[in-house]
């Protein structure tokens, strides 16, 4: 995906390999307690490339668990074996995934493109540039940091609540402003 690239689109040219590679780190990790071990080198060139990613898990429509990162620092597929073994065992908010909850499992995979800062000078000015439902948003303030992903809005369609909610999940109040706080936006590809 090219950086800034905009939709959703569900479209890689390397979709199945990555869906199959995510699932396949998952039944590792049931099977072994470990992520997938893999070498990139065995992967098309594209998926050797530096990749961020979040892989997100739903059970019966509910959330099961969401990992990402936000800076591509390692190969896609590699990324997408460690975020796939981490949404299902290590997201805090969730028990380590069972072998029973595999029925009903369904995952998909957010790959980032390179987040750009927003320039604004006030939080009505941020309010006005946001593009709900297109838009992923990072925001960041004296050691506090969260994310939320273009998928979040149909959630939270609007763009006030968005943000406030976003300010909760990195451990502000939601009503916090500060002329220091520094937001990116991303856009995402989504593979389901």
């Amino acid at each position: 995906m090219a950086p800034g690239s905009s939709t959703e689109s569900g479209y890689h040219p390397w979709r199945e390999t990555l869906l199959e590679t995510a699932w396949a780190s998952i039944r590792h990790g049931l099977e072994y307690g470990r992520a997938l071990s893999l070498d990139p080198a065995d992967y098309p060139e594209p998926l050797q490339r530096p990749g961020a990613c979040f892989v997100t898990l739903e059970r019966f429509g509910q959330l099961r668990g969401c990992i990402g990162t936000l800076e591509a620092w390692r190969p896609l597929i590699e990324d997408v074996a460690e975020n796939a073994y981490a949404a299902a065992f290590r997201d805090p908010r969730f028990p380590p995934l069972s072998h029973e909850e595999l029925e009903g499992l369904e995952l998909e995979i957010s790959i980032l493109g390179s987040p750009e800062p927003i320039q604004f000078s006030s939080e009505t000015e941020l309010l006005r540039q946001l593009e709900p439902g297109v838009d992923g948003l990072i925001l960041e303030e004296r050691g506090h940091r969260g994310t939320f992903l273009p998928t979040v809005w149909q959630s939270l369609p609007e763009p006030r609540e968005f943000l406030r909610q976003l300010k909760r999940k990195a451990g502000l109040p939601p009503d916090y402003w500060s002329p220091t706080v520094r937001v990116w936006r991303y856009r995402t590809e989504l593979i389901r």
